[in-house]
Parts: C-alpha cells; sequence; structure tokens
C-alpha cells in the first residue's frame, strides 16, 4: 500500500451553494456520505476539457457505482452559466449522470483552493481529502487511488456499500434536443445536427417537418445505413467525389464522418475514435487523431476543422485522405499573426467566404478570420472579458458565441450564444450590431429563402428571424474567479505532479515535463517567463503591476515502471492555466499549482 505515505490528513470542506441538481430536491452534506469515496469534479459547462473529463469519468463511475459519489461542483466562467436554468439544460445535454452543485458564487472553489477548470479532488471515506488533479487524463491515477482506498477501508470496516444520491431527471420529449448546427442541402431542405439525440436529422424548408433521421439515437460509432454518433455538432456541404455529400464533425467520438444524401449511408472519413493527447498532427486520415471536432467549413479545396479539444484549426484534404494541422499552437487565448504561432480558445464555429475563414473562439468571446496564412481578431479581448456591447469591433464585447454565418453581403452573422442573440459584423464600417435577441442560446444560423433561420438550442427548435437591428450597449463583464494573492519580487511557481502508482517519469527520450509561463500584461512577469523543462520556476513579478494574470501550460510524460515490461503503457498528463493574481506587499512568495496529487508543502483546501 503506498496510498497513506502520499496522503495529508486534510479535513474536506463541508458542501454548501444554492442548490442541487440530480437528487430529487435532497440536500447533500458529507456527513450524509461518510463511508463513501467522494469525487468532486469542479467544473463549468463552456469548458471543453471540463466536457472532455465528464465522458473520461463515465466508465469510472460505472466501475466502482456501489463505493464512489461523484459530485460535480458547477463554479461558473460567464455570467450566463449562472442561470439556475441555464445549468439544469447544461446537465442534461452533457448526459450528467450523478448529483451536481450549484455554486454560481464560487464559495466551493475558494474553500478547495482550486484555481482551474476542471479540478478533481478526491476524499476518502473518512472525510479526508487525498488527492488532487487538474485537467484531463487522470482517470488510470484516479483508478489506482479509488482501488487502494477500497483496500484500505473494506478492512478497517470504514467502507459503505450501496447506491449514492443521484436520482434521474424526468426526460422532457422533443423532436430536437438541443440542436448544434444546421445547412441547407442542395434540395433546399434543411440538415440539422440533433446532438443531444445523437443523429441528424433532415426537416422540411419550414424548419419543423421531419423527413427524415440519420442515427440510431443511442450513442455509438457506426457506419453505414444504421448508423450512430455521439453529440455530433459542425456540418459542411462538399462536392460529392468521394460518395459523400456532406462532412460531420462527431465531437464527441472525436471523427469526422461522410453522409450519402441519397442513400443516406455513413462513413468514416478522418479521426482513430481516440482524443489526441499528443503526438503527430499530420498524416493519414485515418491514422491521425482528432480531439472534439466542433465545427468543419468547406474552404480552398478541403474541410477546415475547428479542433476545439485543443485549441487549433486543422485541414481535411478528400484528395490526399490526409489531416494536417492549420493553425494553432495548443496554447490557448489570442495571439494573431502567422498561423503556425497563433494562439485560439475553443474554436467553436466556421464559415468560409472566398479566401477568408472566418471563426469564432468561444472561451475567448472572439471572432477572428484566417487569409493568406495570418489570423487576425475582429472582436475580442481575451480569456477573461466579455459582454454585450454594439458598436466599433476595437470596443464591442461578445459572450461565448459557438456560431458564425456568411450573408449574402459578405457580413458575418454571429450566433452569440451566451447572451442569447445573433450579432451582426459589418466589415465595410468595422461595426458590431444586434440583430435578433431573446433566443435560448443560439449555436448556428443560416439563411433559408431568404430569411435567417436560427438554431436556437436550448429552446430545441430552429427559429426564423426578419433582419431587424437593435443596437445594445450592455455592460462589459470580466470573470468572477478570485484573485490569488503574489508577492512583489521573487516568486517560485511550483507544478505538482507525482506520477501514479506502478508508474515513473519517462525519461527515455529526454526531458520528460515541460513548463511554458507567460503573463497578461507581459510587464508583470520581469524575469522567468518563457518555456523550460523543469515544474518548478523561479519567477521575478514586477512590483508596479498590480493585477495580472499568469498563464501556465504544464505537462508530464508518464509511463509503468515494470522492469519486465517491454513495452510500457505511457501517458502524458497536460494542464493549462490562467491565474488572476493581485500584487500585494507580504503575500505569499510561492504559488503552486496541482497538476496530479498533493503538494506536500501544505493542504490545498482551507
Amino acid at each position: 500500500m503506498t496510498t497513506s505515505k502520499r496522503r495529508a490528513r486534510v479535513r474536506a470542506p463541508e458542501l454548501h451553494g444554492r442548490a442541487w441538481l440530480n437528487t430529487g430536491g435532497a440536500q447533500v452534506g458529507l456527513k450524509d456520505l461518510r463511508g463513501k469515496i467522494v469525487l468532486l469534479d469542479f467544473w463549468t459547462f463552456c469548458c471543453i476539457n471540463c466536457l472532455h473529463v465528464l465522458d473520461e469519468l463515465r466508465p469510472l463511475e460505472k466501475e466502482f457505482e456501489d463505493v464512489l459519489v461523484t459530485i460535480g461542483v458547477h463554479s461558473p466562467k460567464f455570467v450566463h452559466e449562472a442561470d439556475p436554468e441555464a445549468l439544469k439544460a447544461a446537465v442534461e445535454r452533457y448526459e450528467v449522470h450523478h448529483p451536481v452543485l450549484d455554486d454560481p458564487e464560487l464559495g466551493m472553489w475558494q474553500q478547495y483552493a482550486v484555481k482551474a477548470w476542471p479540478t478533481l479532488t478526491l476524499i476518502d471515506p473518512e472525510g479526508y481529502v487525498v488527492h488532487v488533479a487538474a485537467g484531463e487524463g487522470h482517470v488510470e491515477a484516479l483508478r489506482t487511488i479509488i482501488r487502494e482506498l477500497v483496500e484500505e477501508h473494506d478492512a478497517k470496516g470504514t467502507l459503505h456499500r450501496g447506491s449514492g444520491p443521484y436520482r434521474a431527471p424526468e426526460p422532457e420529449n422533443t423532436t430536437l434536443r438541443f440542436p448544434a448546427k444546421a445547412i441547407v442541402t442542395p434540395g433546399n431542405t434543411i440538415l440539422v445536427s440533433d446532438s443531444a439525440h445523437h443523429s441528424i436529422v433532415e426537416l422540411e424548408a419550414d424548419g419543423e417537418t421531419v423527413i427524415r433521421r440519420i442515427g440510431t439515437g443511442e450513442r455509438g460509432r457506426q457506419d453505414g445505413l444504421n448508423p450512430s454518433f455521439s453529440e455530433p455538432a459542425g456540418l459542411t456541404l462538399v462536392p460529392n467525389t468521394h460518395g459523400y455529400d456532406v462532412v460531420i464533425a462527431d465531437t464527441v467520438n472525436h471523427l469526422l464522418r461522410g453522409l450519402d444524401l441519397e442513400t443516406g449511408e455513413v462513413t468514416t472519413l478522418a479521426g482513430t475514435g481516440e482524443q489526441w493527447r499528443d503526438g503527430e498532427t499530420d498524416g493519414p486520415a485515418d491514422k491521425i487523431e482528432l480531439t472534439s471536432p466542433w465545427d468543419v467549413a468547406w474552404w480552398n479545396g478541403g474541410v477546415a476543422i475547428a479542433m476545439a479539444g485543443n485549441h487549433t484549426l486543422s485541414f481535411f484534404d478528400p484528395a490526399r485522405n490526409t489531416v494536417e494541422r492549420l493553425a494553432g499552437t495548443t496554447v490557448e487565448g489570442i495571439n494573431d499573426g502567422p498561423a503556425e504561432g497563433a494562439f485560439f480558445a475553443q474554436t467553436s464555429g466556421l464559415a468560409a467566404d472566398g479566401d477568408t475563414l472566418w471563426m469564432v473562439d468561444s472561451e475567448t468571446s472572439a471572432l477572428r478570420y484566417l487569409r493568406d496564412g495570418e489570423v487576425t481578431t475582429v472582436v475580442g479581448k481575451g480569456l477573461f472579458a466579455f459582454g454585450h456591447k454594439d458598436g466599433d469591433a476595437d470596443e464591442a464585447l461578445l459572450q461565448h458565441p459557438l456560431g458564425v454565418t456568411v450573408l449574402k453581403d459578405h457580413s458575418v452573422a454571429i450566433s452569440d450564444t451566451y447572451n442569447n442573440a445573433i450579432r451582426r459584423f459589418d466589415p465595410e464600417t468595422n461595426t458590431l450590431t444586434t440583430i435578433a435577441t431573446d433566443i435560448a442560446e443560439p449555436s448556428d444560423a443560416l439563411v433559408v429563402d431568404g430569411e435567417l433561420v436560427v438554431v436556437a438550442s436550448a429552446a430545441h427548435r430552429l427559429e426564423r428571424f426578419a433582419e431587424a437591428a437593435v443596437n445594445v450597449n450592455g455592460e462589459a463583464h470580466e470573470v468572477k474567479r478570485p484573485s490569488t494573492d503574489i508577492a512583489a519580487g521573487a516568486v517560485e511557481l511550483a507544478v505538482i505532479f507525482t506520477p501514479p502508482t506502478g508508474t515513473k517519469l519517462d525519461e527515455r527520450y529526454g526531458p520528460s515535463t515541460r513548463l511554458e509561463i507567460t503573463s497578461s500584461p507581459p510587464e508583470l512577469i520581469v524575469e522567468g517567463a518563457g518555456v523550460g523543462t523543469e515544474l518548478v520556476r523561479a519567477l521575478r513579478i514586477n512590483d508596479q503591476v498590480t493585477n495580472g494574470v499568469l498563464h501556465v501550460v504544464a505537462q508530464a510524460a508518464s509511463c509503468s515502471d515494470d522492469p519486465a515490461d517491454e513495452h510500457p503503457v505511457c501517458r502524458l498528463t497536460r494542464q493549462d492555466w490562467g491565474v488572476p493574481v493581485r500584487v500585494v506587499a507580504d503575500a505569499p512568495t510561492r504559488l503552486p499549482l496541482l497538476m496530479g496529487g498533493m503538494d506536500e508543502e501544505g493542504p490545498q483546501a482551507t
């Protein structure tokens, strides 16, 4: 047993928030869960990494269903996410099958000293925090620790088996359920990705009458005439030169699928079905791993892919049957310039207009475009600024947009999802206006018979709108995450990572860890910014800057450490942090960030 050596005896703070979901209305306290292993998942429903973790945890929850209770602690980033009805919809949309604590003021976030979405905190049957991990890819480590906890507490008599507090809500039956994207077919019908029904639906031009449903309605990745999908999203028409008319972003399957409109047959075009973590991004389409492709667009003779899962763009070439990186570095943020060095932030909508590829980055609430190898931001100020404001594009604000549509006059309609609005950007005047409001989470728009048809995702339908501009001068917002106080001058930033039991850091091909640190504003860090191989970095913080954000990207490669194993199993753990900081006299001179394990210099829960 190695668990006791790893654990610090830190009592887990009690759970409290505004309300509980998925419990049948019951309140849940840690005292009610004594004897269970409890996994707290700090998440927010805008965050692609959080959605990945929801999927990663499903088999773990099934495996340990009689001893493990997962609780999602919802800690909202955007104003819209603090709306209880929006959270309720998201819990259904993403099939969250465990209790969720609604914590709009981030009280639990502060008590557990969380620094990033997602963060996982494991609590033993006696109510003590035993493990913390930020980011994705921690399931194997969690599985090992949970098995150790089961063994230990079974022997002590402190493990209680049986069902937990989860109570499934009553589902609502609608024709569409959280539709994501839509296109007009050559036959003037509408093709919709019916995301929560895991299928594609063809409608008459009225947007209501169902012609046919393509897909079984169950999660899966089956090809053929009876296909299955997993939360499909983006759709784009392509020339039928290879047996398909439509390319589908099969988001949770991490695949591109092809659809023959005449026969309804579906084929897999790109991806392996495994999520990209690290490694090759260019090569044969059936060998390259994708990561949450959210939208697709036919552009420059191929299919541009919004790779939301790793903040990049890729390109599928049907003629060569290849996938290649189109733009981005995997660092999350806004950075314009040459495509290969650009930063993106969960690109979720694409639209082509000649040589210009328009896009919206949901996490930076940004409208951007790629042209002639250069990326340009039109609207958007960064990861922590958003709002609803019309006017000059330099001052205008969006809130987590998911869709972008090129209109006949070459202006751009933006599905401004968390503002429940459709906005219009006019390149001629460089202005943003609001043309429709009170739409339940619009995620896409298209023009049908001269009318603007909007995918009202949270209303589970398509809605039509006349183009009647309404100017809005709403509030600007910033993410409400509490700042971390740090001292001016010398500060040690330490990323905490303990390889899971039975593994060790992989040094076979060089350094096994990597740490990249930048800041906003750049002058916040006087010394120590940049890339290195150690997970501990000495920084010098500018005493003339009072507030800013530290951007940290860390990764560590670990492999099984059995000497007899000729082919060790290896994993890459990676996490991005955007840590708002306040420079304060006499503040701590050490900033620990937990990627996996426990900090030996002090507890993380307060």
